[in-house]
């Protein structure tokens, strides 16, 4: 029997909005990689282009205060639970200056026995400082709705000891994947694009097979390539049109290879 091909839906929709137009109880796995309100404007860096084409595209990742921006956050979860299956996996990709605040939210959202992981994405990269430690990670707050009924399927990575050399060993909390450099193949040129090892390895471990995948905040779609790429469903909502047209295209790409 042939396995049913993946859907793939992307929509130029706020986050709020967009969940309203979901089926309640239809997604398996949630993922945001939401604004980290820095206080600047994000931008694509002059001269990006994908197969010839401008994907020029800025936004404002800034909020009136850090009470204002969980706020915002805890809204829009708030209205996405219901589209949520009741054993359902959350993440949420945040940095060091928002971390906290967040899971005091998801604590009180979606109650303590909820969480899971707080797993760390370190990848390297990055401007050094002379005032402190240099910021070289991500972190990425793992939360369940079913604390006895949550699907995982532990991944494995790459052994790193002399001992277990060309050997497989199960992932920590901590995932040590670089971020996409300049020359990367897969780089699009979206100043906040991640990682496809990232996002395929969080979504075989979190999300059951033929899973729907919900990424509220889906910037260049790596989320939803990533899915694609698993034989599962995903559904994509960004503000920005830019972002929009580039999920597309990346997903039309991947259905024609």
């Amino acid at each position: 029997m042939n396995r049913q091909a993946p859907r793939s839906q992307v929509t130029l929709a706020d986050w709020g909005d967009g969940v309203g137009t979901l089926a309640p109880a239809s997604v398996d796995l949630f993922y945001a990689d939401p604004p980290f309100n820095t206080g600047v404007r994000q931008s694509t860096p002059a001269g990006a282009v994908r197969a010839g084409r401008d994907i020029a595209t800025s936004y404002a990742d800034a909020w009136p205060s850090m009470a204002h921006y969980v706020a915002w956050l805890r809204e829009c979860l708030a209205r996405t639970l219901p589209v949520l299956k009741p054993c359902a996996n959350v993440l949420l990709h945040v940095d060091q200056r928002t971390c906290h605040h967040a899971r005091l939210m998801l604590d009180d959202l979606l109650g303590e026995a909820g969480f899971v992981n707080h797993i760390i994405w370190s990848y390297g990269l990055g401007g050094s400082s002379s005032r402190r430690f240099a910021r070289k990670h991500d972190d990425i707050l793992w939360y369940t709705l079913d604390p006895a009924g949550y699907f995982f399927a532990p991944p494995r990575v790459e052994a790193t000891s002399r001992r277990m050399r060309g050997q497989t060993k199960k992932a920590t909390d901590v995932l040590d994947i670089p971020s996409l450099n300049n020359m990367a193949s897969e780089r699009t040129g979206y100043p906040t694009q991640k990682p496809l090892e990232l996002l395929t390895l969080l979504l075989r471990a979190c999300a059951p097979p033929g899973a729907t995948v919900l990424d509220p905040c889906c910037g260049s779609g790596t989320t939803l390539v990533a899915a694609q790429s698993l034989g599962m469903h995903s559904i994509g909502f960004d503000t920005n049109p830019a972002a929009v047209d580039l999920a597309r295209a990346r997903l039309a790409a991947g259905q024609q290879s």
